[in-house]
């Protein structure tokens, strides 16, 4: 399994050497529609490949094409709701649930429903704070367009939301690039690394959506 994660992850930052900017705006579009790639692992690899001088790509460089990505990816969200329209969103969604393709991108009435459930409890403010957050981040624009937010002010805190959560990323990682046992493997360092990042994004989750999205519906 190592060896195997090891591969992707060489294979990745190869991609990213060729690919530079616009593969992690590329990454990031998709990471903010509907397509699984957490911005978990698509940031990080970028900033150490940047730290060991492998790169000609800055720090600076991966925040603004992250953001550019989130943007991207949650207007196209934004517009295909908006243009289809709840009722018929909704059909198509319900249709492709439970499927492998439904899996795949993470997409059922309930997660839209959770969605709109935060949308409505935090207005336009949600929009910022959403995209600090796992899951709901892919399907905060459904609602928007479903209820015709205006699209600048949709834009303005997608924007601003991304930027916040784009540069602590970043930062995140430059610290794990500075913990050299981390970086040459320790297993005992992986896990404690692991393991926060894994209580506080799942206890985020648990907290901002699922409970507030349960009590505003």
């Amino acid at each position: 399994m190592h060896e195997l994660l090891q591969k992707l992850y060489d294979s990745y930052q190869q991609s990213l050497q060729t690919g530079g900017y616009p593969f992690i705006v590329l990454l990031m579009a998709m990471e903010s529609s509907v397509v699984p790639i957490p911005s978990e692992v698509i940031i990080p690899p970028a900033v150490l490949l940047v730290m060991a001088g492998h790169s000609t790509m800055t720090l600076t460089g991966i925040v603004i094409a992250s953001v550019i990505g989130c943007w991207v990816g949650a207007t196209v969200m934004y517009w295909a709701s908006r243009l289809a329209g709840r009722p018929l969103f909704m059909h198509w969604v319900a249709r492709i649930a439970g499927t492998p393709l439904g899996k795949l991108l993470r997409l059922s009435p309930e997660g839209v429903e959770h969605a709109e459930a935060w949308s409505r409890r935090f207005g336009s403010f949600g929009i910022f704070l959403s995209r600090m957050l796992p899951v709901i981040r892919h399907l905060i624009g459904i609602p928007a367009g479903i209820v015709r937010m205006n699209f600048l002010k949709f834009s303005t805190y997608t924007v601003l939301g991304s930027l916040v959560w784009c540069t602590v990323l970043t930062r995140i990682s430059v610290v794990a690039g500075n913990d050299a046992a981390l970086m040459h493997g320790d297993l005992r360092r992986v896990t404690l690394w692991v393991t926060g990042a894994a209580v506080f994004l799942g206890g985020a989750y648990y907290l901002f959506v699922y409970r507030m999205s349960r009590k505003a519906a």
